[in-house]
């Protein structure tokens, strides 16, 4: 079917997790999209726990409203709850606490990317490694306080280190590449978004795809999910028709509450999603409205 198949492509149960970013579903509605209508068969099944403002270290920076929580919290749980076969975790972005580098929160990140690897190796998972995407500054920089110099007094989500990404978010994602001989796979998404915002830029200075730095939108998701899809050996990239992508979308949404609040976390604010059976039931009948669209398609 494709260059060469890898085992993501052959898992039965797919499990994502990772923070904010994640948590928004759009670039693993876009990976399954594509697995759809690239006649990817049998389809695995895909189960996004993404959590907002959650870290792999523990770490929360002063004036955050509340602790940060900790994927290791609620990660035995998923493991046991959700059964899967490969996981693709997603962690960065948080967890340098937007402030200079620092050795010891580096290997606090360290720490806890490795925790997660045993952890999904202890259960006979394979674990794919995806770099956390760029910090883009470039929106920030005509707000004032919203990027501070290095000796600031003190940085928080909503005040951050203006070298971020270069000093911090480069050497997490860069770390991570390090990883091929104990996670089963790692993926690359910084460098392509990099990349794709460079290019874009050639026209367009002011072009950005995060409006505060982190939160990328859907164009943002698509260029992260078209990495990820080139990793796992599907080069080419099918445009879907709207409605397609809006059911998929609005599937992966149903069950990504349902299975976090299943789950379990420890983050304030987050509205519970349905009972597991009745977002199951929800996403059987969206399924009939996404198959014909499908097939369509092909």
């Amino acid at each position: 079917m494709f260059a060469e198949e890898t085992f993501p492509l052959r898992a039965k149960r797919i499990l994502f997790l990772g923070d904010s970013i994640t948590n928004s579903g759009y670039y693993v509605a876009e990976i399954e999209t594509q697995l759809r209508i690239q006649n990817v068969e049998p389809l695995p099944e895909f189960i996004n726990i993404g959590l907002s403002s959650e870290t792999c270290t523990g770490l929360s920076e002063p004036d955050h409203p509340f602790p940060r929580p900790d994927v290791h919290e609620r990660l035995d749980r998923a493991l046991q709850k959700v059964k899967p076969d490969v996981v693709v975790a997603c962690y960065g972005m948080n967890d340098g606490i937007y402030h200079p580098f620092s050795h010891s929160r580096f290997e606090a990140y360290q720490a806890g990317i490795k925790k997660i690897v045993d952890k999904v190796h202890g259960i006979g998972a394979k674990i794919v490694l995806v770099t956390p995407p760029p910090f883009d500054p470039v929106p920030l920089q005509s707000q004032p306080d919203k990027l501070l110099p290095a000796g600031a007094d003190k940085y928080a989500w909503f005040a951050i280190y203006e070298n971020y990404d270069r000093e911090v978010i480069q050497r997490y994602a860069a770390w991570i590449m390090t990883l091929a001989d104990s996670a089963d796979m790692v993926i690359d998404v910084h460098g392509p978004l990099t990349e794709f915002l460079a290019e874009q830029r050639q026209q367009d200075p002011t072009y950005h795809v995060a409006s505060d730095g982190v939160h990328m939108n859907e164009a943002g998701h698509q260029a992260m999910a078209q990495a990820i899809l080139k990793a796992w050996g599907i080069e080419s990239w099918k445009e879907p028709v709207a409605e397609l992508r809006k059911l998929v979308k609005q599937r992966e949404h149903v069950l990504h509450d349902a299975w976090l609040t299943y789950v379990g976390h420890k983050r304030p604010g987050v509205k519970d999603g349905l009972p597991l059976e009745d977002a199951k039931a929800k996403a059987k009948e969206l399924e009939a409205k996404i198959l014909p669209l499908v097939q369509d398609g092909k």
